[in-house]
């Protein structure tokens, strides 16, 4: 039988008027993994530090199992400004030591990429206090999971991370024994960790087994029994179940929720987005022609980012633009942007970006636009305009929007100024939304924003016609939203990605290997005789060939590209094109391999 570790009994919280918690009782035992979801602001991260005793409830009481070691992950760390990360994370252990664990080295490359910390100015002998938020909390988890627990309580622990370190880091609870309590907004993460949700709501937490898409169908169900008043609330989340019911098998390790009842719950729930009706609407709003890029390349200062990229979003395209950290993201959406405000005039350092002549772009930075804080939030969506054309024969007042966002009839007459980051994040992208845009560039729109926000997001975006790129760490908002993944590996090229973030997740992978086996075959050449000038000059005239098949492979690719987005509504022919595109991926890779190889004898 698990033993219990944490026991939470009437407890209630109230701020000002207003009660976060009202007479909750729950318990953590040993091998938990709980979710923790709700809309911002209702006591979500209240009810995690009250869990771990980091602040004490007005009524009832929190136990903890003696001797219960606990580690907290909270939104603001405690680290020394004046230490260094080595102290702050690996204390006073010999490099020896350390290095010989496991547990660290998994902990160290999984987060930061590597042993020596590449980012970091001088690796692990880095001083903490000039470094960004980022970068403190991802020192702050390293440190947490280096250490040994019964129970870990993490608060939006996915924050700063990226595609590859969230992936990594659900694996890594996963094998845990700790218990684990998680507040977190993304719901890949949830299906992959949790066993159970703790869903908090306007003062009750209601408990369900499984993961995010089990919560999904339970509430659902719930909803539809009790909730007769909430119909629009009730349809969004019948919506959302029928998209994970439909996409791919396994989005959860173990599925658990009862396929026949949420199959009868969304029988008469239509696909979330008609594709080829907003095709046909966004080209007739946009032309042939929204972005075309013709040998691109893309700098940021000395360091090239992209090279020689020819690449096309046309009408209705809906893209997902995935890479790592640095790697030219939002570097490329700049450029795009920056060539549509200034109508072709401004235009990377090499090459061409053609701008069709009936785009109206809208661009979501990751910076949150000033808007004067005295602004009302209703006032502030109503100078941009009074209506919005939705697509579909779908229109909305300012007011009915701003609904939408999580703004009710009482917020909308709240202060811009008095607004938290979260909240100015939505009014900034309602007040792009509301400009009838019909080209979106969204850079990690869902930063800030709760789950339920997210939904109603996703809602909007299902029939909103126009073309999209969404940069995002949120695997699920950009599997969600978009039809096709492209890809930025580091390698100053841009590639599409027929199994979208699963085989970015691949190539990455292999990558690293590679990488790793070269390091591996340099440290073992270093003991071997130098090369006859024979074999280096045979070496390099096989590299020379290598580069030469290559080329010949990214113009194929490039080309194979254009097609696609060509005959985008023939799937038959889309699909011929991929297998192709993932057969030249693998003969990419084979080259690849051996020119690393060669690389060494030349």
């Amino acid at each position: 039988m698990a033993v219990n570790l944490v026991n939470v009994e009437n407890v209630s919280k109230v701020y000002g008027t207003r009660a976060l918690l009202d007479g909750v009782s729950l318990g953590v035992s040993e091998g938990d993994r709980i979710g923790v979801v709700g809309r911002n602001g209702d006591g979500k991260t209240t009810m995690i530090r009250m869990l771990a005793k980091l602040e004490e409830p007005d009524t009832g009481r929190v136990t903890h199992s003696g001797g219960l070691r606990l580690g907290v992950l909270t939104q603001h760390d405690s680290l020394d400004p004046e230490a260094t990360v080595r102290h702050e994370v690996i204390r006073d252990m010999a490099d020896h030591e350390w290095a010989g664990n496991a547990k660290i080295r998994d902990v160290l490359t999984g987060l930061f990429g590597g042993l020596d910390l590449p980012g970091f100015p001088q690796g692990l002998d880095t001083v903490i206090a000039p470094l960004s938020g980022g970068e403190r909390r991802r020192i702050a988890l390293a440190k947490l999971l280096i250490e040994e627990q019964d129970m870990i309580v993490l608060d939006e622990p996915t924050n700063h991370l990226d595609v590859e370190g969230i992936a990594w880091l659900a694996q890594h609870l996963r094998e845990r024994r700790s218990a684990l309590v998680c507040v977190t907004h993304d719901r890949w993460f949830l299906d992959q960790v949790c066993t159970r949700m703790w869903d908090v709501q306007k003062g009750d937490v209601y408990e369900y087994e499984g993961g995010y898409s089990d919560y999904v169908f339970a509430r659902a169900e719930r909803e539809r029994i009790a909730a007769t008043e909430e119909v629009k609330r009730q349809n969004l989340v019948r919506k959302e179940l029928a998209w994970l019911r439909r996409g791919a098998p396994a989005r959860t390790s173990k599925p658990r929720f009862r396929v026949e009842a949420a199959n009868e719950l969304i029988k008469d729930v239509p696909e979330p987005r008609d594709s080829s009706e907003l095709m046909k609407f966004a080209s007739s709003r946009l032309g042939k022609t929204v972005f075309d890029l013709e040998d691109v390349t893309i700098q940021a200062g000395p360091k090239v980012l992209l090279k020689h990229v020819t690449w096309q979003l046309g009408p209705g395209d809906r893209i997902g633009l995935v890479g790592v950290n640095g790697a030219g993201k939002t570097s490329l959406l700049r450029a795009m942007a920056e060539a549509a405000y200034s109508e072709g005039e401004t235009q990377p350092v090499g090459g061409r970006v053609a701008v069709g002549k009936t785009v109206k772009l809208a661009y979501l930075s990751q910076e949150v636009a000033e808007l004067d804080p005295d602004w009302r939030v209703l006032e502030a969506v109503q100078r941009v305009r009074e209506r919005v054309d939705l697509g579909k024969g779908r229109e909305m007042t300012a007011g009915q929007l701003c609904e939408t966002f999580g703004f009710g009839k009482e917020k909308q007459w709240t202060p811009v100024g008095d607004l938290s980051g979260g909240e100015r994040r939505r009014l900034q992208l309602l007040r792009l939304l509301m400009d009838e845009p019909n080209v979106l560039f969204l850079d990690e729109p869902t930063n800030d924003l709760d789950i339920e926000t997210l939904t109603q997001l996703e809602d909007v975006l299902d029939g909103w016609p126009g073309s999209m790129i969404v940069i995002s760490h949120d695997r699920f908002f950009v599997e969600r939203t978009t039809d096709r993944v492209f890809a930025l590996l580091g390698d100053a090229t841009l590639r599409m990605l027929p199994r979208g973030i699963d085989e970015y997740l691949e190539r990455r992978h292999r990558m690293e290997a590679q990488v790793a086996a070269t390091a591996s075959t340099t440290a073992a050449d270093k003991a071997v005789p130098e090369r006859s000038a024979a074999d280096q000059r045979a070496a390099k005239k096989e590299l020379q060939k290598i580069e030469r098949q290559l080329d010949k492979l990214s113009e194929r690719e490039t080309k194979l590209h254009a097609q696609i987005a060509k005959h985008a509504t023939d799937f038959g022919k889309v699909a011929e094109l991929d297998a192709e595109l993932r057969d030249l991926a693998g003969q990419r890779d084979e080259l690849e391999l051996r020119w690393l190889e060669l690389a060494e004898d030349a």
